[in-house]
């Protein structure tokens, strides 16, 4: 089958451009990946190109109106990053608008090579990527793919309803690396959502039982759970150290603290069972029915048990899609369950939107990325589902000169390595004053080198591998495309761990110096061992410095002033706040939940918890 490769729009005014999703960083990287294995392949590649000129004015209409000069011929912005220049033999298919089919010389390319199969790449999703996509497929017939990491919007919600429009359609959305070895071996990647109807539909049949169970009951159940979660926390702690290399010490504590939450949810369903007064009227709460959770790897105890516990205890049926990576983790926790109504399904992306499309599914709570939660908008605003998202944080530390330095570098250092930075409350940049930005950086240094880098199956290792290689090269990516003005401190100077089952997987902890507020290193969050520090000089800066980020999970402040703290807990945009602590980790039955970016419908755990998985019902007598 003969492939044709198209880069829509990859030029610098797009790119440039504020709010793309994924960040163009990344987008550039994946695209010019594929590139260069067309190239290698010396299979043909076209280039579309937004090209306006003022000198013939044949702008859309809408950027008339509002004034927009965008990829003008012989600007800077009009070309690509340098990976992306076009080599001699490629076509470059010139447009004013949305199709790269506009004038008739990308439907001449495609006869010329003899193209069976396209693979579109580019931006923006919504817009031209879409429309090249529809216009390859109604005109040619022909078998599409998107490289789903290579593509990027500025509109992401739109982009979630033009993948899931394209994908019931058109195209096959794959990633870089699939793409890459579907072409070598000429096999796809098979769906992995097809136990999800079934797994809902049990989890609809089972719930007519429990719900005539009382809630002394079921919080009954939800401690007997815990009873036999807690005297196996050692052997699931080994298994998460061989499945995603969490270290045992984490792995043995949170198992420990999943009993916790698991008593605390029963204790608070208990004291919550009886139906309020409002005026005359009862307020009784009822539950939502079956609940779709979707979780991630790096917590697979804890977190999916914190959305289970309280949708259980209310009433509701659960229908929960774990990440692919905790598989073992999974099956084992499932068959901790017993008769809970609590159905697994496993598989990636496909298995999480076909469990939340399910006609059963009365509401879902998700744990996962940015891109994971506009994708869990868009199913649920179209079925009008309650929605709860966690999706991450790039949580920020400020640290004055007054503060205890030696105790905010080894709270920071801590919050930031510990489990290689894998979990969302990680402490991922320092916001410091200029004046112990000096003296902050030799303790960070320090204590890093302290923390102890190795074998997640060892007692004393504080810092394991990335889950995975796959991991391990995006953060390494990352931090190469920062290039080398950015100054890198790496304290842990010996070699990277040798411990079988985690080749590949090892980066060591690392402070990058940044000062560029709207730098990749600063913007994004990296999910691993990294540590970005900027620098101030005066409070105002400081905090929006702060909250100059999309995300607002978690932040911190290290001070000694009365006044400062004050105005730290008025100004800081972010759902959980720590004094003279590392932003990293929370209690068990607290308000758990983010600000912006970071969070969709009301927080996990505490007295939320019945706001989320019950309906509210007003019953006038």
């Amino acid at each position: 089958m003969t492939p044709l490769l198209l880069l829509v729009d990859l030029q610098r005014d797009y790119l440039d451009g504020p709010g793309l999703q994924p960040a163009a960083g990344p987008v550039v990287e994946r695209a010019a990946a594929l590139l260069r294995s067309f190239r290698k392949a010396d299979a043909p590649v076209a280039h579309a190109w937004t090209t306006v000129s003022r000198s013939d004015d044949r702008r859309m209409p809408h950027w008339q109106r509002e004034g927009r000069w965008l990829c003008e011929e012989g600007t800077p912005g009009h070309e690509p990053p340098p990976d992306l220049l076009p080599q001699p033999g490629e076509h470059v298919v010139h447009k004013t608008g949305f199709s790269a089919f506009e004038n008739g010389r990308l439907d001449e390319v495609l006869g010329e090579t003899g193209a069976e199969l396209l693979i579109v790449a580019g931006v923006h999703l919504h817009g031209c990527v879409r429309q090249a996509v529809l216009d390859a497929y109604q005109r040619h017939r022909i078998e599409i793919w998107v490289a789903a990491d290579a593509t990027a919007s500025n509109d992401p919600l739109h982009a979630a309803t033009t993948r899931r429009y394209l994908e019931q359609r058109a195209a096959r959305f794959l990633s870089v690396e699939e793409v890459e070895a579907a072409l070598a071996s000429e096999a796809l990647p098979s769906h992995d959502g097809d136990g999800a109807g079934e797994a809902a539909r049990r989890c609809r049949d089972s719930l007519a039982a429990w719900q005539e169970d009382t809630t002394a009951d079921r919080a009954a159940a939800l401690e007997e759970l815990a009873d036999r979660l807690e005297p196996r926390a050692a052997e699931l702690a080994d298994a998460m150290a061989e499945s995603i290399g969490k270290p045992v010490r984490y792995g043995r504590l949170e198992a420990v603290r999943a009993a916790e939450m698991l008593r605390a949810v029963a204790a608070r369903a208990r004291d919550a069972d009886d139906a309020d007064k409002a005026g005359t009227a009862e307020v009784h709460r009822r539950p939502l029915g079956v609940v779709a959770l979707v979780t991630p790897w790096n917590n697979p105890i804890y977190i999916p048990l914190g959305k289970a516990a309280p949708a259980l205890a209310y009433g509701n049926g659960v229908v929960w899609k774990s990440a692919p990576a905790a598989t073992a983790i999974s099956r084992r926790l499932e068959g901790l369950l017993g008769d809970l109504p609590v159905a697994l399904v496993e598989g990636g992306r496909e298995a999480a939107l076909a469990v939340m499309a399910q006609s059963e599914v009365d509401a879902v709570t998700i744990t996962g990325s940015s891109q994971a939660g506009f994708s869990a908008q868009e199913i649920c605003g179209r079925r009008r589902l309650p929605l709860q998202a966690e999706l991450g944080g790039n949580n920020a530390a400020i640290v004055w000169p007054d503060a205890d330095l030696d105790n905010a570098a080894g709270e920071i250092a801590s919050g930031a390595f510990t489990q290689a930075g894998q979990r969302c409350t990680a402490n991922r940049r320092v916001v410091v004053h200029r004046d112990c930005r000096a003296e902050l950086l030799d303790l960070l240094r320090r204590e890093t080198a302290a923390l102890r880098w190795g074998d997640p199956r060892r007692e004393n290792t504080t810092i394991g591998p990335l889950v995975s290689a796959e991991a391990r090269d995006r953060v390494a990516r990352l931090i190469e495309r920062a290039g080398p003005e950015i100054e890198l401190i790496l304290p842990h100077t010996s070699e990277e761990p040798e411990v079988e089952g985690f080749e590949g997987a090892w980066y060591p902890p690392t402070i990058a110096c940044c000062d560029d507020a709207d730098h990749e290193l600063v913007q994004e969050e990296s999910f691993g061992p990294l540590l970005v520090v900027q620098t101030t000089e005066d409070w105002d800066r400081a905090i929006e410095l702060l909250n100059g980020v999309p995300q607002g999970l978690a932040a911190a402040l290290f001070t000694s002033s009365a006044e400062l703290t004050e105005r730290f807990l008025e100004e800081a945009r972010a759902g959980v706040l720590k004094l003279g602590r590392s932003t990293a980790d929370a209690e068990v039955d607290v308000p758990f939940g983010g600000w912006k970016g970071s969070g969709i419908g009301p927080p996990e755990h505490g007295e939320f918890d019945r706001d989320f998985y019950t309906r509210p019902q007003a019953v006038y007598r």
